[in-house]
């Protein structure tokens, strides 16, 4: 992999990109670590990771980015769409604005970006794109219904990307993971909170002990789970589908089971010990 250029959105400190690019960096490859606000990327020791300013929700923002490491580098290897946001809460009081920027934040970045660096990889005959998503599109959790419904939504974009890009010789990776040690929990529970004549104050408990469960101790750490993914990404043919982390295997299992029984399940599981007021 010693050359390779690697691009990865989403690399605040304490997350799995930050976690990702040393991966990278550590396998010989040549790191774009990126994020909205470079200051939240300190801390990489490797000479081989640069850092560059890079909100994926902005069309000029995404093209100047790609343009730069082309001018640079002369090829994107490998794209890693990991920028994500949490949104916590009770659908039916969510507010759109907030949902809007989740699902821009979580799956149209991600087609942004996929976007502006086909054309390249096409060209080259080459390249992986490496989408990160979630157990919680995979199998519905109370009080996750938008944050789950944007990884669902990933999950889609990644298997008609997998078939599409198939006849230039590029391949697409799509990483679900279950519960990772990152800042993401802490984030979740900042934003968290209800409307003052909410309906479902009962279950305010119920939605924090949900976030925290992704955070346990039998979690991986951002390390671990960076060091599985670049191990499969970096094979010359990758897997199309990843899952690790806590919860996991459980989600895998779960997909065989009929939907109805899954949706009782989770509710008696996350939520069902509390009744309304």
């Amino acid at each position: 992999m010693a050359g390779k250029v690697v691009i990865v959105t989403g690399c605040s400190k304490g997350g799995i990109g930050f976690a990702l690019c040393e991966e990278f960096a550590a396998q010989g490859c040549k790191v774009y670590a990126t994020a909205r606000r470079p200051e939240a990327m300190e801390g990489f020791k490797d000479p081989n990771i640069s850092k560059l300013k890079l909100d994926v929700t902005s069309d000029e923002d995404v093209a100047e980015a790609v343009k730069t490491v082309l001018e640079r580098e002369g090829s994107i290897d490998i794209l890693v769409n990991n920028a994500g946001g949490p949104c916590s809460g009770p659908l039916v009081e969510i507010d759109l604005a907030r949902a809007q920027k989740t699902f821009d934040t979580n799956v149209f970045s991600v087609l942004r970006l996929a976007q502006a660096v086909f054309p390249h990889m096409a060209t080259k005959r080459s390249g992986t794109i490496v989408n990160i998503g979630s157990i919680a599109g995979d199998t519905p959790s109370p009080w996750g219904g938008i944050y789950g419904a944007t990884k669902a939504a990933l999950v889609r974009l990644s298997e008609v990307l997998y078939m599409e890009v198939a006849p230039f010789n590029i391949h697409v990776v799509h990483v679900s993971p279950g519960g990772v040690k990152t800042n993401i929990g802490v984030n979740a529970l900042n934003q968290l909170s209800l409307r003052e004549d909410s309906f479902y104050k009962p279950w305010f408990d119920s939605m924090i002990e949900r976030i925290n469960r992704t955070q346990g101790p039998s979690s991986l750490t951002a390390e671990q789970f960076a060091q599985n993914v670049v191990k499969q990404v970096i094979k010359p043919n990758p897997p199309r589908y990843m899952t690790l982390g806590h919860g996991a295997l459980a989600g895998a299992i779960l997909q065989w089971f009929p939907r109805a029984f899954v949706c009782w399940l989770m509710w008696r599981l996350v939520a069902g010990k509390v009744t309304a007021a």
